[in-house]
């Protein structure tokens, strides 16, 4: 282990670089690809038929057990729809602005692929006993450089549809722009109650993912406070978890807010003028978005790579003599942070074809009169309760602050809507 960390430790910074670059892209391409499969078996799967079943290679046609097996998985409309989207003819119309129709679905890959470098995906035990993240870039700044790149997405959409010189597509864009700026205020202040909570007061501070799933990781220390150091945070900060989730359903443009594609009012939104390999790029933008999220929130409330609440890496690790096998250790811890989030993809899918789409001003009413004020009140809550255990002003404090949440919640709840009077 310590001769490949030294080897790559040697290689030329620009030829690292190339090499994380060419792993990202191989990455995340294929497993586009592979979701958009597992969404057509997923819908066909929940409305009772069978999906993609027929296409199989002639020469593959004859091989006993595995060739049918593959036929009715539909694995060979994968290779099929790669291929056509690679080789199909891809004509330019010619009402378009051409250079900025030609580079924005390049502009909605940037994001995406972009993202992935900042977030942890696995972590070992060093010699010393110290977890290491497994990650293309341990930025101690994760959740910012996550956030601040992922919201550029939405210049795509807007140039995709402004050089469309198409009214759908037009619409599409202003309602992109509209949502995705409306979300991200939810979303931000969702993720700041788990910050104000890893980090104590007085130190040196820190938006690391690495160090959020780091204070997921204690063990059970009996009923005291200790013990909450094992908690995911999905379970101590309910409100954040669902918050977050359901701005980064927005946010990556999926069913019930798919209001930039629209079918039913706009066609097909943004990307109405595109296709081939550039309306492709858009989706395979969208399900990395869709990864990154899924594995973000992973992160931040479900303990990352972490198996159990108080059962952490490092103590599975102990029980199965896995401290020595970094490798060992590293891929496993692989497979359970992936295990958590394709099970978020399964989600999204799962939402996409049993929740109806809403209304354009049923969705900017949800984030503006709902989830902004929620994620707002939220945040307060909790840093007034970190006060209260910072300070130790013991039950009463605490008796105060419930109190006062259930009353602000009851008033939010009954408090009658003023109609709007021409």
């Amino acid at each position: 282990m310590n001769a490949l960390i030294q080897f790559w430790s040697n290689l030329p910074l620009l030829l690292q670089t190339l090499i994380k670059g060419l792993a990202v892209i191989l990455v995340i391409f294929p497993i586009g690809g592979a979701c958009s499969l597992v969404e057509r078996k997923v819908s066909a799967w929940m409305q009772g038929r069978p999906g993609p079943n027929r296409a199989i290679p002639f020469w593959f046609a004859w091989v006993p057990v595995l060739g049918p097996f593959l036929q009715k998985l539909g694995v060979f409309h994968l290779m099929a729809d790669g291929g056509k989207m690679f080789l199909k003819e891809d004509p330019v119309p010619g009402h378009v602005n051409k250079f900025y129709f030609t580079i924005a679905p390049l502009v909605a890959m940037i994001p995406a692929l972009t993202t992935v470098t900042a977030v942890p995906f696995g972590a070992y035990l060093d010699g010393a006993g110290q977890m290491v993240p497994v990650v293309l870039a341990n930025l101690d700044v994760g959740i910012l450089a996550v956030f601040a790149v992922s919201s550029l997405g939405v210049y795509a959409l807007i140039l995709a549809g402004w050089a469309s010189n198409s009214k759908y597509p037009f619409l599409g864009g202003v309602r992109a722009s509209a949502q995705l700026i409306s979300y991200e205020l939810s979303m931000t202040l969702s993720v700041l109650p788990v910050f104000l909570w890893v980090n104590a007061p007085g130190g040196s501070g820190s938006l690391s993912l690495f160090n959020v799933v780091q204070a997921q990781s204690g063990v059970w220390q009996g009923f005291s406070t200790d013990s909450l150091g094992g908690v995911w945070y999905v379970f101590l900060m309910p409100v954040s978890a669902i918050v977050f989730l359901v701005s980064l359903f927005a946010e990556t443009n999926r069913l019930p807010f798919d209001m930039a594609e629209g079918e039913a009012d706009l066609v097909g939104g943004f990307h109405t003028e595109y296709g081939s390999l550039k309306w492709g790029l858009f989706f395979v933008a969208e399900y990395a978005h869709m990864l990154v999220g899924s594995g973000v929130f992973v992160l931040l409330f479900l303990g990352g790579w972490n198996p159990l609440p108080w059962l952490p890496l490092f103590k599975l690790a102990g029980w199965l003599h896995l401290a020595n096998l970094p490798i060992v250790l590293g891929l496993l811890s692989i497979a359970i942070f992936l295990g958590k989030t394709l099970f978020f993809i399964f989600v999204f899918m799962w939402v996409r074809w049993t929740v109806p789409r809403f209304r354009y001003d049923q969705v900017m009413k949800l984030g503006w009169q709902k989830l902004l004020p929620l994620a707002i009140g939220n945040l307060i809550v909790y840093a007034i309760g970190i006060a209260i255990h910072e300070l130790q002003l013991g039950w009463l404090a605490w008796l105060a602050l419930i109190a006062a949440t259930i009353a602000a919640g009851w008033v939010a709840l009954i408090l009658p809507e003023k109609k709007a009077t021409l």
